[in-house]
């Protein structure tokens, strides 16, 4: 892996503040979450396309490259579905406290993708967090249900870093975002398609975005996805999975305190929540401290 700069981790944190915004554009839209995420990925690998095009970029990456990033996609268009609906059954703050659990599922998976051994220290940060996450349950049951979909949103955005992390090293960043929001799209019109007739008994709808909704989701698409997700993916080639997972957990902070100016009231939450919140994102500033001191210790003994 290439060595990360100082710039690297200032725009990793502008993506992050980015993404912080990215579940308030999703309330704000007036639509079923599954149809905010078909519009997304329709109008983002649109935009991808026209980019990709743009450059004079070809867009072969092999059969087996083709597979791996359209099933991705499909965990990513699972994992925004998840994300919207947790903000819509909660609101906005419980939703960002529960997607701060993507650091404990990430020390978890990433050493089983990349063949290495759990490192203790990154397992008991992410049991710090687990601790935030049992405060916030205790003083927020009522919205249990929300924070559930966000904890599994959290565990789906794990593995698709993982696997982007490791894409990186051979892929095109933008062609790897390109596939993926087709996996994604096809993935969410495909249980569109299915779950009203068969699991509803109803006949087939989709809604079209009316008013300030076109707005709303071309922002999801070109902002949060197009630009943030794409350089995101980027920055796997020199950031580790971890690390940015572990960034993430500061989207809770940018995205409360926007959420409190624009819905006021609604988003306010109780003390409890707000410690279990500062308990998690404790994680943020205990791991490079933590990381430094043992590297430094490494380099000694050797």
């Amino acid at each position: 892996m290439e060595q990360a700069s100082l710039k690297d981790y200032i725009k990793l944190h502008f993506i992050v503040f980015i993404w912080g915004f990215s579940a308030i554009l999703g309330k704000l839209v007036e639509m079923p979450s599954t149809e905010v995420v078909f519009y997304r990925t329709l109008l983002a690998a649109m935009g991808l396309a026209a980019l990709l095009k743009f450059r004079k970029r070809s867009f072969k990456i092999g059969t087996a490259g083709v597979f791996k990033t359209l099933g991705t996609g499909v965990l990513i268009g699972a994992h925004w579905v998840l994300f919207f609906e947790a903000a819509r059954v909660a609101n906005v703050s419980v939703c960002l406290a529960g997607m701060a659990t993507t650091t404990f599922w990430t020390s978890l998976i990433e050493p089983l993708f990349n063949s290495r051994r759990v490192r203790v220290f990154e397992v008991g940060i992410g049991l710090v967090v687990i601790l935030g996450l049992y405060v916030v349950f205790q003083f927020e049951f009522d919205n249990a249900l929300g924070l559930t979909l966000a904890i599994l949103s959290a565990l789906l955005a794990a593995v698709f870093s993982v696997l982007n992390a490791k894409f990186t090293r051979w892929y095109n960043p933008y062609m790897i975002t390109f596939y993926e929001m087709v996996g994604a799209f096809c993935g969410v019109a495909l249980f569109i398609a299915l779950y009203e007739p068969v699991v509803l008994g109803e006949a087939f709808q989709l809604g079209v975005p009316k008013g300030n909704d076109w707005t709303y989701i071309l922002g999801l698409a070109i902002v949060c996805t197009v630009y943030a997700y794409s350089d995101a993916v980027e920055l796997m080639k020199r950031v580790s999975a971890f690390t940015v997972n572990l960034t993430i957990n500061l989207e809770p902070v940018y995205g409360i305190i926007m959420a409190l100016i624009i819905f006021g009231e609604s988003e306010q939450m109780s003390s409890g929540f707000y410690l279990g919140t500062l308990i998690i994102l404790l994680a943020v500033f205990l791991y490079p401290v933590i990381n430094r001191r043992l590297r430094r210790r490494a380099q000694e003994m050797s």
